[in-house]
């Protein structure tokens, strides 16, 4: 299961403080920590394909003694920082040849792909 560390915003007593006032304890979740072989294999997956679904990703995760959430958390979060990277090496090349990108460019862009964002991660 998720690893969960102490509870957040609580005194020794384990009650919630004034400012969460009749609330349960929120607990934060743990970061997952990869191995070096578990991201190595990873970044070889996504070199092949960008988004992994149904029984490879099950069977990746298998192979990788990890879950499934963890995997597609992994390739979720590295699909972000692809389309990133792509957008700043695009923005490099137009900068070459003196063209300059509009600001709101980069906003519209991340907006259309607000489904892979992830806020927590596993």
């Amino acid at each position: 299961g998720l690893e969960l560390s102490h509870c957040v915003g609580a005194n020794s007593l384990g009650t919630a403080g004034p400012w969460r006032s009749g609330g349960p304890c929120k607990m934060k979740r743990v970061r997952t920590v990869f191995k070096p072989e578990q991201l190595e294999r990873l970044e070889q997956e996504f070199l092949k394909q960008q988004y992994m679904v149904g029984t490879e990703r099950v069977d990746l995760a298998a192979t990788l003694h990890l879950t499934e959430t963890q995997v597609k958390v992994w390739f979720q979060n590295r699909r972000i920082k692809w389309r990133k990277q792509s957008m700043e090496q695009k923005a490099a090349k137009l900068s070459q040849f003196g063209v300059i990108q509009p600001a709101t460019a980069d906003s519209t862009d991340i907006k259309d792909h607000e489904e892979d964002t992830v806020d927590v991660e596993l």
